[in-house]
């Protein structure tokens, strides 16, 4: 899994519960578009879509990636 600094002075970076556009789930970090952020773990789970490639997970970010895209770490598939 990728290294993920974390800066203590940050305030948006947190766990969230979300939807993930991927075709496929190997991936360990998604850029900020195929992030879809929810409100609870329910609603994400609710949201999953297999035949839209829509899967429930709990990330980690935004972050800034060295080529400076806002990026979110997979924690965890729901």
């Amino acid at each position: 899994m990728p290294k993920v600094i974390v800066d203590p002075e940050s305030t948006s970076l947190q766990e969230r519960f979300a939807l993930i556009k991927t075709p496929r789930k190997s991936r360990k970090r998604f850029p900020e578009g195929c992030v879809q952020v929810c409100d609870s773990e329910t609603q994400a789970r609710d949201g999953a879509d297999d035949s839209r490639n829509l899967h429930p997970a709990l990330v980690y970010g935004p972050s800034v990636s060295s080529e400076s895209q806002r990026i979110y770490y997979l924690v965890r598939w729901l």
